[in-house]
């Protein structure tokens, strides 16, 4: 394999994939190197917003996932307190207003419609049970030195990308990214058969629940057949990793009776299992990488989940990367410091907003009344136009630059 137009990509999650994708529409080769030793169906749901389907969209994977999306009408903001809705955000406009839907579905139907769409492709050489752990650059590019199957592997490219996560390698090794922090928050998910709630929680709206000391989303995914239950509360963390089973009973501790009302503690006693997360964050911006080497999606400015810009980030990322190592073939080094330049203000603007979202969600008594109230008198499509910035995104291939 050429070196000068081959890639090198750690880790094959949605940043990985979408990179190697657009990459190779770009014209190069790349190869991904993942640890896991299969691609596990895991994670639960996600909000795609028109920023990251149309790159998706461009990609040519609208067919294939629109069988598993749900394109919502609203956000319905609710009182966890009285259980009625505060204020309606409208989202049935949002191809037309922005170009591209407001997508939510299921973390695994996307991750599979990227590995197929990755094995399909001629130019992408996807390699399981292929962990990463150093690195050499040279002057004709990067040496990536790792073990696969217990063997020692030296693969060669042009660049190498970490896609490999929070607690990415790539990043370790590179020395440049200050680590990130526990925001002394989990995040409980669930998939509960749609069946199992009231019909107002199978149509196809995200619910966003706003209580004390916690908060509470719930979509459907999967064509509308299974509901995504997702409730982030202020908490420490004792397990061993980052994810652990949780219990029913722990959780329903967060959403005490006489805080929250009966119809959400209902939806959130309805899951038999639960999976809670440690939420952690850095707000520190994008540092950048080194030579020919740079970083990716949670890798490179991993953010908390209030804004629902964790997997869009990462998939901007992919489609400036492609465009920049396109327009900058002949220095690679150039490439990556031109995608980092272009990704850092709006990637380190996406980890404020979501943090500061994450206080306002968090607020009680009178300042709850006060955030409710404000709300409401804004209305839904003044506070939609507070993400224009995000939606309206175009990606260079569209655009022609990076301005």
């Amino acid at each position: 394999m050429t070196q000068a137009r081959h890639v090198i990509v750690a880790g094959a999650g949605i940043a990985g994939l979408t990179a190697a994708l657009t990459m190779a529409k770009a014209g190069l080769r790349v190869t991904l190197l993942e640890q896991a030793d299969r691609l596990l169906e895991t994670g639960a749901g996600l909000q795609l917003s028109p920023n990251a389907t149309r790159v998706l969209t461009s990609l040519g994977l609208r067919e294939r996932l629109l069988p598993h999306a749900v394109a919502p009408h609203a956000i319905r903001v609710m009182s966890g307190g009285s259980g009625r809705e505060i204020v309606r955000i409208p989202l049935a406009d949002a191809e037309k207003k922005y170009g591209a839907p407001f997508w939510v579905l299921h973390r695994a139907d996307l991750q599979a419609a990227l590995v197929a769409a990755a094995q399909a492709s001629m130019d992408i050489t996807l390699k399981l049970g292929t962990r990463v752990e150093d690195f050499a650059a040279h002057v004709k590019g990067v040496s990536v030195l790792g073990r696969q199957d217990r063997q020692v592997f030296d693969e060669r490219g042009m660049v190498l990308i970490g896609a490999d996560g929070i607690w990415s390698n790539v990043a370790a090794r590179l020395k440049r990214q200050r680590p990130a922090q526990f925001a002394h928050r989990t995040a409980w998910r669930a998939l509960i058969p749609a069946d199992s709630v009231p019909a107002e929680f199978r149509a196809p709206f995200v619910h966003l629940w706003l209580g004390l000391d916690a908060h509470l989303v719930h979509y459907p995914v999967k064509g509308g057949s299974l509901i995504n239950i997702v409730g982030i509360v202020h908490d420490e963390w004792n397990e061993a990793g980052w994810s652990a089973p949780g219990e029913p009973k722990e959780i329903l501790r967060h959403f005490a009776r006489w805080t929250w009302h009966d119809r959400a503690r209902d939806l959130i006693a309805t899951p038999k299992r639960w999976l809670k997360w440690a939420l952690y964050e850095r707000k520190a911006a994008f540092r950048g990488g080194e030579g020919p080497v740079s970083l990716i999606g949670d890798a490179a400015h991993p953010m908390l989940p209030f804004l629902a810009q964790g997997a869009g980030m990462a998939i901007e990322d992919a489609a400036v990367l492609a465009w920049c190592l396109k327009e900058y073939r002949d220095d690679p080094a150039d490439a990556l410091r031109a995608y980092e330049g272009a990704r850092r203000l709006r990637t380190a603007r996406a980890q404020q907003v979501s943090h500061k979202q994450g206080t306002i969600y968090g607020r009680s008594g009178p300042e709850a009344l006060v955030r409710n109230l404000g709300m409401k008198f804004m209305g839904g499509d003044r506070l939609r136009a507070h993400y224009d910035w995000i939606y309206t995104w175009r990606s260079p291939e569209e655009t022609g630059s990076l301005a």
